[in-house]
């Protein structure tokens, strides 16, 4: 939910409440007196050592964790957009029994049958004398990341160094490094599932991008099914996410298709944030590696995958207009272009490399994205008479009764020496069936009651296909 749709085009401050026709929430909007602000980095919500942003400090800011606003320093524990209260860290569930990975010696959960650092498979041993005891998943989960050392749930962040890669796409850092620097992981150099081997002769790989929503008050959980249900049935190769939350990293943590699947994002490192942008590859990787954006005041950064295959699939969450009183001319369009200008020419040194994400480009306010001889956009480049419009108030009937918005916000940008642009597709474009929200939106002086589809999400999702030369 990019906040240049929620803050510029139909700004509302959001109630539930109970809705007489079905059995979900009610939404009810009007035009408040204020707009979401930038999110920024949060604490993480497992964390045990004491944390400055608390919602009862006197001393300094504290983000919201439903609606991010970073409210200023107060005794109130409310916050002054959502009038949500903040909530304490939750407290840790009781340990679960573990296994230790044969290859990197990480204590995984009873039930994961692949380690969730290097994606070892377990043996079947590491079981004989096990028994899962809860279906919570345990808050020391991923705490140790690359490089792989002792599990210890409470070693900090930003102790914890980044081993250099080398490569193209920059060398690892620690996470703590200056704006504007690369941080890294080691990925797995193994598939997930297969032998190296078997993804030497593909002919062609598929690669998602979606923008899954962050709203958790509207059917999350079936929402994210949906999501779920679309990736078993189209088997991309790479996934690129956008506005991930802790929770929906959760849910997804726990899906059947997961475990085909090595992802960018520990579960340590998923905590530390309100919502990031997170990829996933069934194909081997030699890397995953984050680097800010120089300007970016929302945290934005650059995600990139560097795949055993030659070919680099980059992300991000381009930074999203803020309209806010009193000028309400905060859009950000040269922030996000210069973004742009900053990674187009990052990722261009790479011979096979493509870019997937939310760019919130508006080609009005922003002009051409500034792309270097030799890059196409594929949409444009393979269906050019269509309109690409991935966030569409009028097709996705679950926005129904906002202001009308109609904007191709997320691309997939490629430069490709030894594979071909051979398809691209939206999906995630139909109603989940049988399920419904009610929403109430004042037009007027009267208040009218709407009962609208469900969706995967607000935007639709783009899905690549290349092919081999």
């Amino acid at each position: 939910m990019p906040l240049a749709i929620r803050n510029f085009h139909f700004l509302r401050s959001i109630s539930l409440s109970f809705c007489p026709k079905i059995q979900n929430p009610r939404i009810t909007e009007s035009t408040p007196s204020h707009t979401l602000p930038t999110p920024l980095k949060s604490p993480s919500s497992r964390d045990q050592r004491p944390v400055s942003m608390s919602s009862s400090s006197s001393s300094s800011s504290w983000p919201c964790k439903k609606c991010t606003f970073l409210n200023p320093p107060s005794a109130k524990p409310t916050c002054q957009i959502c009038l949500s209260n903040s909530s304490p860290s939750p407290p840790a569930s009781p340990a679960t029994p573990k296994w230790a990975c044969k290859s990197c010696t990480f204590l995984n959960p009873y039930r994961n049958s692949r380690c969730e650092i290097c994606c070892t498979g377990a043996s079947a041993s590491k079981f004989d004398d096990l028994k899962d005891t809860t279906s919570d998943i345990d808050p020391s989960v991923g705490s140790v990341f690359f490089p792989l050392r002792a599990c210890s749930s409470k070693r900090k962040r930003e102790d914890r160094p980044i081993q250099d890669e080398g490569g193209d796409v920059g060398g690892g850092r620690e996470d703590g490094v200056p704006v504007g620097e690369f941080r890294g992981i080691k990925a797995s150099s193994k598939g997930v599932g297969e032998d190296r081997s078997s993804f030497l002769g593909l002919s062609s790989v598929k690669i998602l991008s979606y923008n899954v929503w962050f709203r958790e008050d509207l059917e999350l959980h079936k929402r994210m099914k949906a999501i779920g249900d679309l990736i078993q049935l189209h088997s991309p190769d790479v996934i690129c996410f956008q506005e991930v939350t802790p929770t929906i990293y959760e849910i997804f943590l726990q899906s059947s298709w997961w475990k085909f699947y090595c992802c960018s994002v520990s579960s340590a490192d998923a905590y530390e944030r309100p919502y990031f942008c997170m990829q996933l590859s069934k194909l081997p990787a030699k890397s995953f590696t984050c680097k800010p954006f120089n300007n970016s005041i929302m945290g934005r950064e650059l995600c990139i995958a560097e795949l055993e295959i030659p070919l680099v699939v980059a992300t991000s969450h381009l930074e999203s207009p803020c309209p806010a009183p009193p000028k309400w001319d905060q859009m950000y369009s040269k922030e996000r272009v210069d973004q742009a200008r900053e990674l187009i020419p990052l990722l261009d040194k790479n011979p096979n490399v493509i870019f997937a994400g939310d760019t919130n480009w508006d080609d009005k306010l922003d002009g051409n994205f500034p792309l270097q001889e030799g890059w196409v956009d594929a949409w444009a480049h393979l269906r050019p008479v269509e309109n690409g419009w991935t966030y569409d108030t009028k097709s996705n009937r679950m926005l129904s009764g906002n202001r009308t918005l109609q904007k191709r916000l997320d691309r997939i940008m490629c430069k490709l020496q030894d594979f071909k642009v051979s398809g691209i597709e939206m999906i995630g474009m139909e109603a989940i069936p049988g399920l419904s929200y009610c929403k109430e939106k004042k037009i007027g002086k009267e208040m009218k009651q709407l009962v609208l589809p469900v969706l995967p999400s607000d935007h639709y999702g783009l899905l690549l296909t290349i092919s081999r030369q």
